[in-house]
Parts: C-alpha cells; sequence; structure tokens
C-alpha cells in the first residue's frame, strides 16, 4: 500500500487539471472548512455554497499556490475565512461569534472531525495560555472579522495598541505551536 500524496503533489496535479486530486483535497478539508464557514456565517448553505466556491477558485487558480507562503491547509483555510467575512460584510449581517463555540459538531466525516477536534484542541490551549488582552485581540479579528481599528473603537484602546498585541499573541501563538511540532516530531508550521 502507497502512502496517499501530500497536500502539495495534490495541489501539483490539480494545478495540471487533475480532478482526482481536487477530490482527494476536499476529501481531506472540506470537513473543517464546513465547520469555520458553519461558525462564521450560522447558516448550513450559505456555509456550504462558500465551500463549493472557495474549491471551484481551487481548482482554477492551483497554480498560484506558493508552497513557502504557508500549508495548503491554510492556503484553503484563509480562503475560506475570506470569503465567509465578504459574505458578513456585504450582507450588513452582525459580526459576532463566540470563539469558544466547538467546531467538531459541524464537520461530517469521523477523519474530518478527528483531525478538527485535535486542532481546536491545540488552538484553544494556546489561546488560553495567553493574556486577557492579547487573546480577546485574536478573537476578534479572526472570529468576528473586525479590523485594527474596529477592534480600537470597540475596545476603547489605541490602535497602535491593538497592533502591538496583536503582534505579540502571534508571535507567541507561533512559538507554541513550532514547540508542539517539535515534540511531536512533525513538520514545523
Amino acid at each position: 500500500m502507497t502512502d496517499p500524496p501530500d497536500d502539495t503533489a495534490l495541489v501539483i496535479a490539480v494545478a495540471r487539471g487533475q480532478r482526482d486530486a481536487l477530490a482527494a483535497l476536499y476529501d481531506r478539508y472540506a470537513g473543517v472548512m464546513l465547520g469555520l464557514g458553519l461558525k462564521l456565517l450560522r447558516d448550513r448553505g450559505e456555509a456550504q455554497e462558500i465551500l463549493h466556491d472557495v474549491f471551484l477558485e481551487a481548482w482554477k487558480r492551483a497554480g498560484d499556490y506558493d508552497p513557502s507562503r504557508g500549508s495548503v491547509r491554510t492556503w484553503l483555510m484563509l480562503r475560506m475565512r475570506s470569503r465567509c467575512l465578504d459574505r458578513i460584510k456585504s450582507a450588513g449581517r452582525s459580526r459576532t461569534s463566540s470563539a469558544g463555540d466547538d467546531l467538531e459538531r459541524y464537520v461530517g466525516s469521523e477523519p474530518a472531525r478527528a483531525a478538527v477536534a485535535v486542532d481546536a484542541s491545540r488552538v484553544h490551549g494556546a489561546l488560553a495560555a495567553l493574556p486577557d488582552e492579547q487573546r480577546v485581540i485574536l478573537e476578534l479579528g479572526y472570529f468576528s472579522g473586525l479590523s485594527c481599528s474596529e477592534i480600537a473603537d470597540h475596545e476603547g484602546i489605541p490602535i497602535g495598541t491593538v497592533k502591538s498585541r496583536l503582534h505579540a499573541a502571534l508571535k507567541k501563538l507561533r512559538a507554541s505551536f513550532q514547540a508542539g511540532a517539535r515534540q511531536a516530531g512533525g513538520p514545523q508550521p
């Protein structure tokens, strides 16, 4: 039995027009992407529509993927998040969402649920280790889709403070995930 191709090899195959490679990426990531869409939009139909659009875009733009800028998972998840936030802003919808909601309950397949549970556990642990003022900035920016100036207004603090807290929080998260990857013997993010 041969090992399944890695994500980068699949994206290269997608760029060459191989539909089965796109199907493999879909099987790997559709569950967690749908979970993110549900968390942000709170509407299964809209989340599924955006998921379809993101994979259609991945099909068309696979040749633009640059592994030096991040993993395939990150590439897909950022596209999903961006499209969801665009939908929220264009519809003038409320942008509040609790960062503590469990994404696991939204994903379909058992492997996807297991992957999300592991990832969610790591993320929740890393977020919990941050000082409250840094964690809040990340939650407002990522889960609520607020810009730095919107966060500054929301929290009643200067935009420079928002940016410095964001920078410090991201630095701590990066170090936390790199340490976890080294301990697990896996690739570092």
